[in-house]
């Protein structure tokens, strides 16, 4: 036997199975690794005594593909996989993706579009009634109505359209191994709707174990934008396994009932499920394709937390993970550490110490342990609650531990980290030994944008909380004598950001001279608020309306203008400063974004960034300009190139 849970009945027979109990169903390649959660959830069932049978990419088009390991005796557990099918499918702009890192080769296509109602459909049409039970983001996501931006609809909550009896949302460990042990003790399924963490679907009320609120309907969320907004708002307000009530939403003649949130794992209980025995690797099947590109990311990492109390509007996690952090013991994260250093492959570097905010250990203060999160603030955004623990020792402590571990040379931290909660330490050690030992020549921050006004609406901090954070890292820098760049994330089109903010933040860039490789433009992914405010044009927490930057050629402006130095977006750019009366940006000065079209000049150049100063005018402006265009690649942006003033050679 490889060490691998069985994928065939060849691997069955290896174990001398001629049953097992549950067939757990993944949208990605079979990969044994903590990060993978079908791999969780699978070793999981295994370590609680049941037998369990994975079935990784079944061809959604034939239904002897989910036979082919016969049917398991309690049912089947049934993700789409890491990430939502549809994001990994198709881009911002619709565009059918070319690769897909979750499968083998970095092959696109092994899995359907919508992949938990696809291969629930097909579980129902191969097993019939068994107790069939979907999780994983793309479940927990869209447990509610929810915007698919793909259909441009609400959709109703995917617990219907899959005929699951029932979802887990959030991290299922706890949810998991209550629902296999009640099958298990042959409680029908239909029965088990008291399990925290869970949705079922119900005729009445009656049915809900928990204090309950009802929010807008199915039928009202799709008529009514404020109806939905107001939903969207009850969800996020009761998402906190303290204080949270079960939510009810009537969907026709049916009743979706979504139990409270379970509460997070313990200490130890997470570093029961982090050190399961994992092989760590892909499935060799996969050897002769490619072997599986998600792997390479999280081989020599570690993930030492979950849950993010940041709570950006556009970030899935607050509303699957949630806000209350939970942490592994020293001890735990120690002896991973160790492990990977007897793995053939490594050469000494961890690569990273994180999860979904890697400077995050505790929870944001000790009062969201007793009472919840509070209602209508978040901990970090506009300004840093009062009561914030914004102490980085714990963590600190950990990483000085993983750099005397035999072996490791370097441990780097690649994970999001929250550059507002570090300004909120007072002591400054962490953020000198996160610039001393901890930076791979490029850290990522994400300020997202440089205008207050879009930042509220994004849930993120105001631009003078970044500047502040960025003269730190600098002067940090230059005190230990390292050359280390800052690579921003920034965001495109989000609700709330204008044309004119768009410029600015193209005039912010300009004046650090840097300009980013790489753009993301929003997308509404389902369940966000930030989807919530594109669909409605409201902001569901004041119910204040929000300009939403729809039409695609606007937001092509608003994409190019971060990248105006690029010849083939100058014409919009141009566009763009026409359109918002900024042509004092068009000239010859330091903070102009292009020079004066020219006649003649081609379409593709008219007069841009490359373009010399016309005969007779000043060449004033050039020793600035030149100053701005410093080499910056390591640093993750584009380099500017400095244009020769030599004429341009005769055509012969």
């Amino acid at each position: 036997m490889n060490g691998f849970l069985p994928v065939s009945r060849a691997e069955l027979a290896e174990r001398g199975w001629d049953w097992y109990d549950f067939l757990v169903i993944t949208g990605d390649a079979y990969v044994d690794h903590p990060s993978f959660g079908p791999a969780i959830i699978s070793r999981l069932l295994e370590h609680e005594g049941y037998r369990v049978a994975v079935l990784a990419q079944p061809d959604w088009r034939k239904v002897s593909s989910f036979t082919a390991l016969g049917r398991p005796r309690l049912g089947v557990m049934l993700s789409s996989g890491n990430i939502d099918s549809m994001v990994a499918h198709y881009t911002v702009a619709k565009r059918r993706r070319h690769d897909d890192a979750y499968s083998p080769g970095n092959r696109a296509g092994l899995r359907p579009d919508r992949a938990v109602i696809v291969y629930a459909n097909k579980v129902r049409e191969a097993f019939g009634d068994i107790p069939l039970v979907i999780g994983g983001l793309e479940a927990s996501l869209r447990r509610f109505a929810h915007y698919d931006y793909w259909e441009d609809k609400v959709r109703r909550s995917v617990l219907l359209d899959s005929q699951a009896d029932l979802l887990v949302y959030g991290m299922g460990e706890r949810a998991t191994k209550e629902i296999a042990a009640r099958l298990a003790s042959c409680t029908p399924i239909g029965e088990i709707t008291d399990v925290k963490g869970t949705a079922f679907i119900a005729k009445d009320p009656s049915a809900c174990a928990y204090p309950k609120v009802e929010c807008p309907s199915f039928e009202a969320v799709s008529a009514d934008k404020r109806a939905y907004a107001q939903a969207n708002q009850i969800q996020y307000e009761e998402h906190d396994p303290i204080r949270g009530r079960a939510i009810l939403q009537r969907h026709g003649e049916r009743l979706l009932v979504v139990n409270p949130p379970a509460m997070p794992l313990t200490t130890a209980e997470l570093d029961a499920v982090a050190e399961l025995p994992y092989v760590r690797e892909p499935h060799p099947m996969y050897d002769q394709m490619g072997g599986v590109p998600a792997i390479e990311e999280v081989r020599f990492s570690v993930a030492h937390n979950r849950g993010c109390f940041g709570a950006c509007n556009f970030c899935s996690l607050a509303f699957h993970q949630g806000r209350i952090i939970s942490s592994r013991s020293h001890e735990s994260v120690l002896r991973e550490v160790e492990a990977l250093t007897k793995h053939p492959g490594f050469k000494g570097y961890i690569h990273d110490v994180g999860g979904p905010t890697a400077n995050f250990r505790r929870p944001a203060c000790q009062k969201q342990l007793k009472a919840g999160l509070c209602r209508n603030r978040a901990c970090l955004a506009p300004e840093p609650c009062p009561n914030l623990d914004a102490d980085h020792t714990d963590y600190l402590m950990l990483l000085r531990k993983i750099r005397a571990v035999p072996g490791v040379k370097k441990v780097f931290i690649r994970s999001g980290i929250r550059f507002d909660f570090m300004m909120q330490d007072k002591s400054g050690e962490f953020f000198a030994e996160l610039v001393k030992y901890h930076v791979s020549g490029q850290l990522k921050v994400a300020p997202e944008h440089c205008v207050d006004s879009v930042l509220d609406e994004m849930g993120k901090p105001h631009i003078a909380v970044y500047e502040k954070f960025r003269r730190k890292y600098e002067s940090l820098n230059r005190k230990y004598g390292k050359e280390q760049y800052l690579v921003p994330y920034l965001m495109s089109s989000h609700p709330g950001c204008t044309l004119d903010d768009a410029v600015r933040l193209a005039q912010w860039l300009n004046r650090s001279g840097r300009q980013p490789e790489q753009v993301q433009d929003f997308y509404p992914t389902p369940g966000t608020l930030s989807t919530c405010m594109y669909y409605t044009g409201l902001d569901p927490r004041t119910m204040e309306p929000v300009y939403v930057p729809r039409d695609p050629h606007e937001k092509a402006m608003q994409r190019a203008l971060m990248q105006w130095k690029r010849p083939e977006k100058r014409p919009l750019v141009r566009e763009a400063l026409h359109r918002t009366h900024r042509e004092d940006l068009i000239g010859y000065g330091k903070d102009c974004l292009l020079r004066p079209h020219r006649p003649g000049s081609q379409a593709g150049d008219p007069a841009g960034r490359g373009s010399a100063p016309a005969k007779g005018k000043t060449a004033a402006a050039k020793p600035a300009e030149k100053s701005r265009q410093r080499p910056v690649r390591k640093a993750g942006w584009a380099a500017a190139k400095p244009k020769k003033n030599a004429r341009p050679k005769k055509k012969r």
